[in-house]
């Protein structure tokens, strides 16, 4: 691996701007911490709303999970429709899955309407099961979604498996033609491009240290001086850090870690993923993977190794799942292995609220391309008042646990145990 680069892939294509020598300004209507998809999305928003906004990141812009995810276009809770009926009812169930078909809708006609060339294609994705109890219960999923939602699910058995992807490791699998994926270093370039046309003031490597409620608005104090806002947007999701304690008792950070593999010739890329699908499995420590948006190579991510930061390990135990899959790529190499930091709730939930006067929008569970542009703009309107704010994510408590302080020192004991069920079989689909 010594040609390995610990740098996403996606910075290739989109690398992470340098931040520029912006005075930060005495005043602004909004301050907006974070500038990922999330803060970028509410910043859009307003700022075509006529506020004056500043968008302060302790990083390079996006230079966090925004630019360090799958691209991905799912927009996933992590219940099941199926379990999310027993957990809530029909109809709420159906609020969920709705808001989440509204979602990816928005962000395709974003790209389209903001005219940001981020490789965004309508592909589907392919779930492979695990195990055939995994695909029986993919199978009374599909039937459970069709029925109450009409998504046009369908079960591929392992006989036909071949035409959606080159493996024999899945016992058949459930297809869903509604969900895509992108580009997302591309997709933020072109979301940030887009803000700062619309006036939006980005100072990044600058972290905000302090925020204080006045009368009115807020003081906020950063590294390269302070600044008065009426309101204040919090967007840091996974990278939350000790600037508000409250929020950071609620916010579990968790690693999600890639590897891309060197180029692939084209008839091999036409064996293992013949439709250029998005792709998943049923494991607890769950597997996405797609093709890159050029079809040149693979990426392909997971929870392995998120109980450590050792990339060898990470990059290892990733590479051990995707030969699982694909034996075909034993003698090739990887180009890419990275990791960032996903933001989880304690109810597997996204967030989207007002504690104290301050906004919030974050906690996205891994399924940030598509929640965090959404619910970004959701926080913008939920500021400006507009009735369009209405959002399911806002109905729900923002939960924390005893003794939980913004360190997961339980994570390892998690992983562990999801491994140890994954090999007993016991699926979270099973």
């Amino acid at each position: 691996m010594a040609d390995l680069k610990l740098t996403p892939y996606w910075w290739e294509a989109a690398p992470r701007p340098a931040a520029e020598a912006i005075a930060v300004p005495a005043t602004t209507d909004v301050c907006i911490v974070g500038a990922g998809f999330t803060g970028l999305s509410a910043a859009l928003c307003l700022a075509r709303a006529d506020r004056s906004v500043v968008v302060f990141d302790a990083l390079r812009a996006g230079e966090g999970a925004s630019s360090r995810n799958g691209g991905i276009a799912s927009g996933n809770i992590k219940f099941t429709f199926t379990q999310m009926i027993k957990k809530f009812g029909l109809a709420r169930a159906k609020d969920f899955y709705a808001e989440g078909i509204a979602a990816r809708d928005h962000l395709a006609a974003l790209i389209k309407s903001e005219k940001i060339d981020c490789g965004f294609k309508l592909v589907g994705r392919y779930t492979g099961a695990n195990s055939e109890a995994d695909y029986d219960s993919l199978g009374r999923e599909a039937d459970s979604l069709n029925s109450h939602l009409d998504l046009a699910v369908e079960m591929v058995p392992k006989s036909r498996q071949h035409q959606e992807l080159g493996t024999d490791h899945y016992l058949g699998g459930q297809m869903r033609a509604d969900i895509g994926g992108l580009h997302p270093g591309l997709l933020h370039q072109g979301l940030l491009d887009r803000c700062q046309q619309a006036g939006v003031v980005v100072i990044c490597e600058t972290r905000v240290t302090d925020i204080k409620k006045t009368d009115p608005g807020f003081a906020i104090t950063t590294a390269r001086g302070p600044v008065h806002a009426a309101d204040v947007i919090i967007a840091t999701n996974g990278y939350t850090d000790g600037l508000i304690r409250w929020l950071q008792r609620r916010i579990i950070p968790i690693p999600s870690q890639i590897i891309a593999t060197e180029a692939l010739p084209r008839p091999l890329m036409d064996e293992l993923m013949p439709k250029r699908r998005m792709f998943g499995n049923t494991l607890n420590l769950y597997n996405y993977y797609r093709p890159s948006p050029d079809d040149s190579c693979i990426i392909f991510g997971g929870r392995r190794g998120a109980e450590t930061d050792d990339p060898v390990r990470k990059t290892e135990g990733l590479r051990a799942q995707l030969l699982e899959v694909f034996p075909q790529l034993k003698t090739v190499g990887l180009s890419h292995s990275w990791w960032g930091y996903t933001g989880y709730t304690f109810d597997f939930l996204p967030k989207v609220l007002v504690h104290d006067g301050i906004h919030y929008a974050l906690g996205f569970c891994g399924s940030g391309v598509v929640w965090a542009n959404w619910l970004g703009l959701k926080a913008a309107l939920a500021l400006l008042r507009e009735k369009d704010a209405e959002t399911i994510f806002s109905k729900y408590p923002f939960e924390t646990r005893p003794l939980y302080t913004g360190y997961p020192w339980f994570l390892p004991f998690v992983i562990g145990w999801y491994g140890v069920k994954d090999r007993l079989g016991r699926s979270r689909h099973g």
